[in-house]
């Protein structure tokens, strides 16, 4: 919409939510050139900058561009996928605390991807690029299992049911995924106890390219539908008013939604609370209209996701906490107070 069309305090709304996310892509890269330093091999900034223009020693070349870049970028990857998720799930739902990790779809993706790694190495292309479509049938399946028994003929589905279904449906996933780390050898245990707490383990560039075009073509589908979303927020009767298909618009958000989970925790394990917590602070920040909520959610969950990975790398070193530790310190809290707030 041209500057022309609009008033003047939606001209300064504008500019205010363009300073916002300008803002916060500089925190971004703020935090990128930090991570980039951050390891038991100290990189300055000056090593950094040489060696990104192939100046650099084959050491610094092979622990920026084989280990620390290809990490950094999959961590900014998955918190916009994720962070986008929790926005279409929240919109969708019109629930406050609809989020992927909460909802189950995190753990049905997890449980598919956890069954291909006990049983197949990931040693070569093929399997890796496999990983995210294995992830999005075990996150849709999950999604159709939760939707159904959160339906009800006569109320359709409430708020607090989806979430219990969720809980319950996640925890049984998950009890489903210790029964069958009993089986797996030790080598392959440590590798699922480490991707359930949320540790971003597909860390080089087959992993990158992998979850890259999941994005490439679900994000920009996902902005295009904004309207959409603002308008399924009015409530199904305006919606249906607006000339809106209520089901079939919803169908193709929801599956936006699981894939985006999906990708994302293919690569990254059980990072949970992203999709909780980005799109609150963006709606916080910049209002609920979706054209700038999304943007300024995916901008919030990449710095979220990039300095958790930053700060679980840094504090114990040379050993590290995983990211979705790091992540739950602050997202279980924010979550028990979003949910007293529901109850009131």
């Amino acid at each position: 919409m041209s500057n022309c069309y609009l008033t003047p305090s939606q001209i300064k709304l504008r500019r205010k939510n363009i300073s916002i996310m300008v803002i916060l892509i500089v925190l971004i890269f703020i935090t990128f050139i930090i991570s980039m330093n951050t390891g038991v091999i100290k990189l300055t900034p000056l090593d950094i900058f040489w060696t990104l223009l192939g100046q650099g020693d084959a050491q610094q070349q092979v622990i920026l561009f084989e280990f620390r870049l290809p990490r950094i970028v999959i961590a900014v990857f998955v918190g916009m996928g994720l962070a986008i998720s929790g926005a279409i799930l929240q919109g969708v739902s019109k629930n406050a605390l609809a989020d992927p990790g909460i909802l189950g779809i995190n753990a049905g993706a997890g449980l598919a991807v956890m069954l291909y790694v006990s049983f197949f190495p990931i040693t070569k292309a093929a399997p890796v690029y496999l990983l995210p479509v294995l992830a999005f049938i075990g996150a849709g399946l999950t999604a159709v299992i939760i939707y159904t028994l959160s339906y009800r003929r006569h109320e359709g589905i409430t708020p607090m049911r989806l979430i219990l279904t969720g809980v319950a449906v996640a925890a049984g996933i998950s009890s489903a995924m210790i029964v069958l780390t009993l089986r797996l050898s030790p080598e392959n245990y440590q590798f699922v106890a480490t991707w359930l707490a949320g540790s971003i383990w597909g860390s080089n560039w087959l992993f990158v390219f992998s979850l890259l075009p999941w994005l490439v073509i679900l994000l920009p589908f996902v902005f295009v539908k904004a309207t959409v979303l603002n308008v399924l927020n009015l409530g199904e009767l305006t919606a249906v008013g607006l000339g809106a298909s209520i089901e079939k618009e919803r169908r193709w958000l929801l599956v936006a939604a699981v894939g985006l989970a999906g990708a994302s925790v293919s690569v990254s394990g059980g990072i949970g609370f992203v999709g909780l917590i980005a799109p609150h602070l963006a709606r916080q920040l910049v209002g609920a209209k979706h054209q700038f909520l999304l943007p300024t959610a995916a901008l919030l969950g990449g710095f979220l996701v990039l300095m958790a990975d930053t700060v679980g790398r840094s504090i114990f070193e040379p050993s590290e906490i995983p990211t979705g530790i790091v992540v739950a310190v602050i997202g279980a809290p924010y979550f028990l107070y979003l949910l007293a707030r529901l109850k009131e």
